[in-house]
């Protein structure tokens, strides 16, 4: 097993540990440990919330999540001798739940959590659809999860870091927030907003204090959306074995990870769709000097997935097109068209017995592929999701026999 540098005791919050991370991105948080080019070292995360959320049969704490706080991020890693335009690569060696600990009060300890979002603490992909707040946790077997919540279904995780990335340059920053703002003033009553502007509330620092805390916390960016650094991806293929290579904005380049999940869906579609825990990621690190302009990589991340996800030979595939619920034609609208495939496939599930809640929870934690399948035919963009259909313990391909009914057990709770 690689050192640990960034160590995590499960019995503290993450504001007590001897290492403290951050949740803001912001140049002069400082390094909170350095690694040297070609080290392999693990690194400890908490699950995004902290242990806001918990393993039992109410959706009250995510109706109440703490978004100010969030993500709780390890870091940041400085590595030496990087400087900005270089790209940093990042190998991910190994990942998973936390170590030796398979039952605990903490997302990571042998469980996990999907939510739904209500419209007015974030939301979600489909919360014209879904405004309340549900959840639903799932039990880790080895590779294999499975849900009290939403019976009959089980799958191989496909385990990977909802969130990693390099601090920004001041300069980066200063462009961050200034188009976040202009889009928040188109709408700014809007709910939920359409940016998270700086929050100096519950803001975590590394090891900022003072003045320069309180200077940094107004300026410092949200963690919710990916950016030009990487960030909240929520790249489902981020798996073991895969390489990232990152622009590094700040002299160590200064990377951060968490939000780990245990599985995931294209598009993490409930917000909090995917399978949230904490646990481990062990890495490796090397430095390509001035590869941001050799290889033309100015902003965001290229990356070279692992060989690690499950593998499913069949699947039952749903189409959406850029029509609204309502019939309103637009203009090649493919997140129109995804959410339209999604409710299709929701609609369809519901037919089995399940609870559209419980589909859309389907639909955000299990490995399902979502793509697009036409931007060029106007009006129409065509956008399709794709389910593996062994992750359910009965057929649910169309026959003639008609839909098998499920005893959908005791549901997702609702808050």
């Amino acid at each position: 097993m690689p050192d640990v540098v960034f160590p995590l005791d499960s019995t503290k919050p993450f504001t007590d540990q001897a290492i403290i991370g951050h949740n803001r991105w912001h140049p002069d948080i400082p390094a909170a440990v350095w690694v040297k080019p070609g080290d392999s070292f693990r690194v400890h995360c908490r699950e995004w919330f902290d242990g806001a959320i918990h393993n039992d049969d109410s959706a009250e704490d995510i109706k109440h999540a703490p978004l100010n706080g969030v993500h709780v991020l390890s870091g940041p890693i400085g590595v030496e001798g990087a400087k900005p335009g270089d790209l940093l690569l990042v190998d991910i060696l190994d990942i998973g739940p936390i170590p030796q600990e398979d039952k605990g009060p903490l997302a990571g300890q042998g469980w996990g959590y999907t939510g739904i979002f209500p419209t007015d603490n974030g939301g979600g992909f489909l919360t014209e659809q879904f405004p309340d707040a549900y959840k639903a946790v799932w039990d880790f077997s080895g590779q294999t999860a499975t849900s009290r919540h939403i019976p009959r279904v089980s799958f191989t995780g496909i385990v990977h870091p909802g969130l990693m990335g390099t601090a920004p340059s001041a300069g980066l920053l200063a462009k961050w927030n200034a188009r976040e703002a202009a889009l928040i003033a188109t709408d700014p009553e809007r709910v939920p907003p359409l940016a998270l502007p700086p929050q100096p509330d519950s803001a975590i620092l590394g090891s900022l204090s003072g003045a320069d805390f309180d200077r940094a916390a107004a300026e410092a960016a949200r963690t919710a959306p990916p950016r030009e650094n990487g960030g909240n991806q929520d790249i489902k293929n981020l798996t073991k074995g895969t390489r990232v290579f990152y622009p590094v904005f700040v002299d160590g380049a200064n990377l951060s990870v968490g939000d780990l999940h245990f599985s995931q869906g294209d598009g993490e579609i409930t917000f909090c769709g995917a399978i949230e825990m904490g646990g481990f990621i062990d890495l490796r690190v090397e430095v390509i000097k001035d590869g941001m302009a050799v290889y033309g990589v100015s902003e965001n991340a290229v990356f070279v997935p692992g060989n690690t996800d499950p593998h499913y030979s069949q699947w039952l595939a749903f189409s959406g097109t850029s029509v609204t619920l309502g019939g309103e034609q637009r203009y090649l609208d493919s997140h129109l068209a995804y959410q339209r495939a999604c409710l299709h496939a929701i609609d369809y599930l519901t037919k089995f017995g399940y609870s559209p809640e419980q589909a859309y929870m389907i639909l955000g934690a299990a490995p399902i592929e979502g793509r697009l399948s036409g931007v060029v035919d106007i009006p129409n963009a065509c956008a399709t999701v794709y389910i593996p259909t062994a992750i359910f313990d009965f057929p649910v391909v169309p026959s003639s026999d008609g839909p098998v009914k499920i005893d959908p057990g005791m549901g997702v709770p609702k808050a």
